[in-house]
């Protein structure tokens, strides 16, 4: 007796202990709730880079400029005789442009250079993408949704004629469909435009167009029409300037990166999944996203857009050079370049095909990874979209639950007994299985159409490419995920780094080699992250290169052909006649691309020649800097091991 009485003591004791901690954690759960403290992007920021105040000393081999490519400055204004247009044109030409932000800027570009060479006047294109029917803000309209009209009318008022719309007694005949329209490939020839529009335009007064490949004119034209590639510029570089509200966001951002104290880089992944699915990449991805590509494929290959098979072997597309760099592909290259884990990285780019997932492995090498929601509160962001009609929140809803009285008819109308057991239920489908763009694939093998939801989200892309985009010119640092693919359409990175080498040649702009790049990784597959040194120093070497005058003319035989704002040289730049030239480069029909710049103005000079002065004092005190940006709090490991054989390039740590 004496012994149970014991146990019941103690198991007494045991529940009074562990209903006083109960209460104790409920009470410290209560009280200190209010002060949980949220993950912030720029709190962490704030603990890497403390000391704002202090001068920073950049590492010139991580974010000096190409001194190759300093002679090169932007001179894109007419060079010969450059009539200013008639008040009497041939006729209006009205556009509808389809398509993302890349292709509608490229498109514009090609419109305006159309309607200088047939003489007509221009109607502000209607951009499909942002109408009053994809639920946009009743603020805007189609094209001011995205730029500032008043800016692109008053800029290329000495190159083309531009109105708002078209003159009151021919809107009735344009709805009415009267006027003759095209559809023209991003690879028409001027010719084309001669001897088919022109006709009809001198006829009707009034040619729509309807642009759907991000482009309507071919990308090289014949050296006569030079000052038609320089309105080219002048249009992408100079007239097309987003609203406002778009640019003053867009420069807040800047200032915020920049606040630290830090130089920072932007890198655009380019996983976009038309990209994907037209270059068979679907197997380098997961579960449904591979399902989605393989979807988009199929579509394609009926739409004549893809003239290959379904199935491909996408570790061959990806050893070619077809598919993207994956992020954490991208984030051992910087790694391998000396950058240290507290570089400042911006993420462009409205949408990231595979989620984030596949940035863990970057955010894990450089956790000041950030994008537009880490540098803007959702108040700016909600107020440059500006007041939209709302959405009903749930558009998914469950089925109704049938009552008891309904089941039990099913069952007296299920027919003569015994009957066999129902099959069991189907697993629930839970709401937030079925939200999101890519939900249907769960139930239904057709692809539903756009809810208004899903157009409303395509509109607000424009708007964060946009902010991107601006990002991404003015970053210390720009590497391109996937550019200049091959698939002929315009894309987001080579739209940045042609604008990049434009205003300033000299920037660092990556552009890496996919298919030297996959070799690189083939060779250290399955030691990625502790790779040998002499691995390292073929990487260094590689995107070093690609920095150079050798990357540029690389890229310019590539990517020229088929977007020349991604390559706007020779025709939008001058160079500098004190500094040394550098041989001509000749394409396949025997045109120059790169080396017969004209010499910049003597204004222009004078002016260069003091800063590039200045750049070879900066230059020679920084040969004498650390060679390997050393971490100002605590020792990074990654670094030191670099800085350490730098010193000795014969040592070999897995040697």
């Amino acid at each position: 007796m004496v012994f149970k009485s014991k146990i019941k003591w103690v198991a007494l004791l045991v529940l009074t202990l562990s209903l006083g901690s109960m209460v104790a954690h409920l009470s410290m759960t209560k009280f200190s709730s209010m002060n949980l403290i949220q993950y912030s992007a720029k709190d962490a920021l704030s603990h890497d880079f403390p000391n704002i105040v202090s001068p920073v000393i950049r590492n010139k081999r991580l974010w000096g400029t190409v001194r190759s490519l300093e002679s090169l400055q932007p001179y894109a204004n007419p060079r010969n005789s450059y009539p200013v247009p008639n008040e009497n044109t041939n006729g209006f030409i009205f556009a509808k442009i389809f398509g993302g932000f890349e292709k509608i800027r490229s498109s514009i570009c090609d419109l305006v250079t159309i309607s200088r060479l047939l003489n007509a006047t221009l109607v502000i294109p209607e951009i499909q993408e942002s109408t009053r029917s994809k639920q946009i803000s009743y603020k805007f309209k189609s094209f001011s949704y995205l730029y500032d009209e008043e800016q692109f009318i008053a800029s290329l008022k000495n190159d083309v004629n531009i109105v708002k719309s078209l003159p009151e007694h021919l809107k009735a005949a344009r709805r009415s469909n009267e006027f003759p329209i095209f559809k023209p490939k991003n690879s028409a020839s001027p010719n084309f435009y001669i001897k088919e529009i022109l006709p009809n335009l001198k006829k009707a007064k009034v040619v729509g167009l309807i642009i759907t490949e991000g482009g309507c004119l071919q990308s090289i034209l014949p050296p006569s029409m030079s000052e038609f590639q320089r309105l080219r510029c002048r249009v992408a570089f100079h007239a097309l300037q987003f609203r406002s509200e778009i640019q003053t966001l867009g420069r807040q951002m800047v200032e915020r990166l920049r606040a630290w104290g830090q130089p920072f880089l932007s890198y655009h992944p380019g996983l976009v999944r038309d990209t994907l699915a037209y270059h068979g990449c679907a197997e380098l991805f997961q579960d449904v996203h591979t399902e989605l590509i393989q979807y988009r494929r199929a579509q394609m290959i009926r739409q004549g857009i893809v003239s290959d098979e379904l199935n491909v072997d996408s570790h061959l597309q990806r050893e070619n050079g077809s598919c993207p760099l994956m992020p954490e592909e991208v984030g051992l290259l910087l790694r391998a370049m000396g950058y240290p884990s507290k570089t400042i990285i911006y993420l462009a780019g409205s949408q990231t095909f595979g989620g984030q997932r596949l940035l863990i492995p970057l955010r894990a090498m450089f956790a000041n990874l950030v994008d537009r929601t880490s540098l803007c509160s959702k108040t700016e962001l909600s107020d440059l979209v500006g007041p939209e009609t709302p959405l009903p929140s749930d558009i998914f809803q469950l089925p109704r639950p049938k009552s008891e009285s309904e089941i039990k008819e099913e069952w007296s109308r299920a027919g003569p007994r015994p009957r066999p057991l129902p099959p069991p239920p189907e697993r629930r489908i839970y709401p937030h299985e079925k939200e999101g763009w890519y939900g249907w694939i769960t139930e239904t093998d057709k692809e539903p159409n756009p809810s208004p939801r899903d157009l409303r989200m395509q509109a607000h892309r424009l708007l964060w490419d946009a902010l991107d985009y601006i990002i991404s010119v003015e970053a210390d640092a720009f590497f391109p995920g996937f550019n200049n693919d091959g698939s002929g359409w315009p894309d987001f990175s080579g739209l940045v780094m042609g604008q990049r080498l434009y205003e300033r040649a000299s920037s660092r702009t990556y552009r890496p080699d996919r298919k030297t790049i996959a070799a690189l990784f083939d060779i250290t597959r399955g030691n990625m992250y502790h790779p040998k040194h002499d691995w390292t120093l073929s990487v260094k070497e590689h995107l070093n290169k690609s920095l150079s005058e050798e990357g540029l003319i690389r890229q310019l035989l590539l990517s020229k052909p088929n977007s020349f704002l991604s390559h706007p040289l020779p025709e939008c730049s001058c160079r500098i006649s004190s500094l040394e030239l550098t041989k001509q480069t000749e394409g396949k029909d025997g045109r120059v691309l790169y080396g017969d710049e004209h010499e910049c103005p003597i204004w222009m000079q004078s002016a260069e020649a003091v800063g590039v002065r200045n750049d070879d004092v900066e230059s020679a005190e920084d040969d004498n800097d650390v060679v390997e940006q050393q971490e100002r709090n605590g020792p990074d490991f990654t670094t030191s091991l670099t800085s350490t054989i730098d010193h000795d390039e014969e040592w070999d740590p897995n040697d």
